[in-house]
């Protein structure tokens, strides 16, 4: 189980795999300098309910994984994490095994690549 330790040292606890597909998306919005949510249902034995936080490239964060490998990074739940973080939701945070059926809903096909994200929401 990886941690996001967001600004002053308050540190959430998120699967490894999601935490580095997490870094990705975040990682390139902040270097556009955009300002955004990051929201995710909590799990039951966190209290249930759900989190967000507003990230801004001036607020400290960091990102610790628990394995030593980076995970291979999954091109379609980087697209639907990246789509989320355009809406006024901001980025939310889905489970993998979920990408496919938002695929699916969103009548979206991926495999135009990045450029047409880019020029969508650019």
């Amino acid at each position: 189980m990886g941690m996001l330790i967001y600004g002053s040292g308050d540190e959430y606890e998120i699967e490894d795999r999601a935490l580095a597909h997490l870094k990705a998306v975040i990682g390139a919005k902040l270097r556009r300098q955009e300002s955004f949510f990051l929201s995710w249902a909590n799990d039951p034995e966190h209290g249930s309910g759900r989190r967000s936080l507003w990230l801004s490239p001036s607020i400290p964060l960091q990102f610790r994984f628990f394995g030593s490998r980076p995970p291979e990074l999954n091109r379609a739940w980087l697209e639907v994490l990246s789509d989320s973080s355009h809406t006024p939701r901001g980025l939310q945070l889905i489970p993998e095994s979920e990408v496919e059926a938002h695929l699916a809903g969103n009548g979206a096909s991926r495999d135009a690549g990045t450029e047409s994200h880019d020029q969508d929401h650019g």
